[in-house]
């Protein structure tokens, strides 16, 4: 009896890749497709305003003119012409619509009206002038 030889050559088997390929393209398109049409379940919320948000109180802009005209705003001394940056500053920080202007009774008319008009260039709507009564 004769010993068959074994060739090694022929022994190694090729692996063919493409039909393991072809299932996992397939699985891709699967779930690509399957995931796009998942709605997710949840809540509706209506937000308030930014305006609501804050809970600080509102402060008003306080600005008292004395007899010799010089402007003071929430306590500190400005220059007359830079009251509308001083209040767009305040606004800035603050949410607030209103200003209080005090003058002294011996103060001008004229000091009186520029700082109005520069308060409601700031974009105050609401001015109001305190008057003292005697």
């Amino acid at each position: 009896m004769m010993k068959k030889k074994h060739n090694r050559e022929s022994e190694d088997a090729n692996i063919d890749m493409t039909p393991m390929l072809d299932i996992v393209f397939i699985m891709l398109i699967f779930f690509i497709v399957t995931t796009s049409f998942v709605k997710e379940k949840g809540l509706i919320v209506n937000r308030p305003d930014d305006a609501q948000k804050s809970n600080k109180p509102s402060k008003n802009v306080s600005i008292k003119i004395d007899a010799n005209g010089f402007v003071y705003m929430n306590g500190r001394q400005i220059d007359i012409e830079r009251v509308e940056a001083n209040i767009q500053s305040f606004l800035a920080e603050n949410i607030t619509e209103n200003a209080v202007i005090q003058a002294d009774k011996e103060t001008k008319h004229g000091v009186v009206v520029r700082v109005l008009d520069q308060a409601s260039r700031a974009g105050l709507p609401r001015l109001s002038v305190m008057v003292d009564k005697e």
